[in-house]
């Protein structure tokens, strides 16, 4: 420890580290962790001691997948709610979609727009993706120059008309460009034709929907891009992974040398279809929540590391959106606040540790978007932690959520883990439902 500079230290029986969970000392200076030492080491004179007991101790929960929808569409959300429901869930970095905003990110002028926005709102760390759309080749390195972490595109309708889909040649185009400067393309993996024949029917039953965006459509979306991607050498991750059958796809592929990544989702991971009642919309999005069988193969993929990262996909609108038609109401499932206890109910129920939640939640998604000094508590990181206390529980109710519009496909559901504490570089900035005012930093690809 480097003692006269060092003004916290925050100690807890478990910590999380990426050696494992162990009694610690993490010694903090200037908002960066300076050492994570033994459990019982003496606290230098001048700091301040943050003893947290048998509270677990987790890096902050970094999320790459968030639609902030600000400016333009912010009464969906906006930078000041959705970062401070991130923050209240243990979320100390964020990454915003490019889309659902007015205008979208697919240019600097778009980008410096957002930015100037988000600037004074922002409750926890915020960056942004780029977006890949048919008319902006040319500025798909201009944004990447300006600190975009990457780019989005859609291989099916967006769902908002300013944000086009990519055909295949489009896609090989945009693809392309950013494999020359040595970007990352995220996509939105659905195959148009197959959701096309797929039957469409409207109304309240969620089996109707469920049959509309078959698992056939992701795999053969997933399928076309690992094709792209080998021929172009290009680094391409797929977003929200909903299909189970894709897993074997991309394992050979990896083992091909492929550059592919995948997420899935807290919504995925832990509701199914069998439980969706009828009419009940704060459940659709797309791809859509499958059934139990197929839940468990994803949480295979996730065991054997073929699936690496777990991120919300927030993707909230107002609450008239939500008509009990699946056909026509908005598709996007609000949970932001709620990732870090969903998964861990289900994790423990399926033997996994909260190393493993950390893992996925955290160090994965750090290394997908190249943010050094996050995902994880050893020296030279952020001094961004969330505290846990793993064996409480509570029942969701939408009211006391953060995010705009309080809707939730997780109402009544009982919970195991609560968030008591969020801190960002060394800073609390939520401790019992309570927030700081906001002290994010806008964030940039390799800075």
């Amino acid at each position: 420890m480097s003692g006269a500079d060092v003004n916290l230290v925050l100690r807890s029986t478990r910590v999380v580290t990426p050696e494992g969970t162990r009694p610690a000392a993490v010694a903090v200076a200037g908002g960066t962790i300076d050492a994570v030492l033994a459990y019982d080491t003496e606290v230098p004179a001048g700091a301040r001691l943050e003893d947290f007991g048998d509270d677990v101790l987790l890096p902050g929960l970094v999320d790459t997948h968030v639609h902030v929808n600000d400016p333009g569409r912010t009464e969906w959300e906006g930078f000041w709610t959705a970062t401070r429901a991130a923050a209240a869930g243990g979320i100390t970095t964020l990454l915003d979609m490019p889309l659902n905003s007015l205008p979208p990110t697919t240019t600097v002028d778009h980008l410096r727009t957002k930015r100037q926005v988000a600037a004074a709102k922002a409750h926890v760390d915020t960056g942004f993706w780029g977006g890949a759309v048919p008319a902006n080749v040319k500025d798909l390195r201009p944004l990447h120059e300006a600190g975009v972490f990457g780019f989005k595109c859609f291989l099916s309708p967006s769902g908002v008309e300013e944000f086009p889909e990519l055909d295949q040649e489009q896609l090989a185009r945009s693809m392309a460009e950013i494999a020359g400067f040595g970007g990352l393309l995220i996509v939105h993996a659905e195959d148009p034709r197959h959701l096309a024949a797929a039957p469409q029917r409207s109304g309240p039953a969620y089996a109707d929907f469920l049959a509309s965006r078959p698992r056939d459509a992701e795999n053969t979306a997933i399928e076309g891009l690992i094709a792209h991607a080998r021929r172009l050498n290009a680094r391409v991750h797929v977003l929200h992974l909903s299909s189970g059958d894709a897993l074997p796809l991309i394992a050979a592929a990896r083992r091909d040398g492929v550059r592919i990544t995948v997420e899935s989702c807290p919504h995925f991971l832990t509701l199914t279809a069998e439980e969706v009642p009828d009419g009940a919309t704060e459940f659709k999005c797309c791809p859509p929540i499958r059934e139990a069988a197929n839940q468990d193969a994803l949480w295979d993929g996730l065991a054997d590391g073929t699936i690496d990262c777990i991120v919300s996909d927030h993707s909230p609108c107002t609450t008239d959106l939500k008509t009990p038609d699946f056909a026509s109401a908005w598709g996007g499932i609000s949970s932001l606040q709620l990732g870090l206890p969903a998964i861990w109910t289900e994790a423990r129920r399926r033997g996994h540790s909260l190393d493993d939640v950390a893992r996925w939640m955290s160090a994965a998604p750090a290394a997908l978007a190249g943010l050094a000094r996050k995902g994880a508590i050893e020296a030279g990181r952020d001094a961004d932690f969330a505290v846990l206390a793993p064996d409480e529980t509570f029942t969701v109710d939408p009211a006391e959520l953060f995010h705009r519009n309080q809707v939730t496909a997780y109402a009544g559901r009982t919970l195991h883990g609560v968030v008591k504490s969020t801190w960002l570089r060394g800073r609390r900035i939520a401790a019992d439902g309570v927030l700081t005012e906001p002290a994010g930093r806008l964030l940039e690809r390799n800075h």
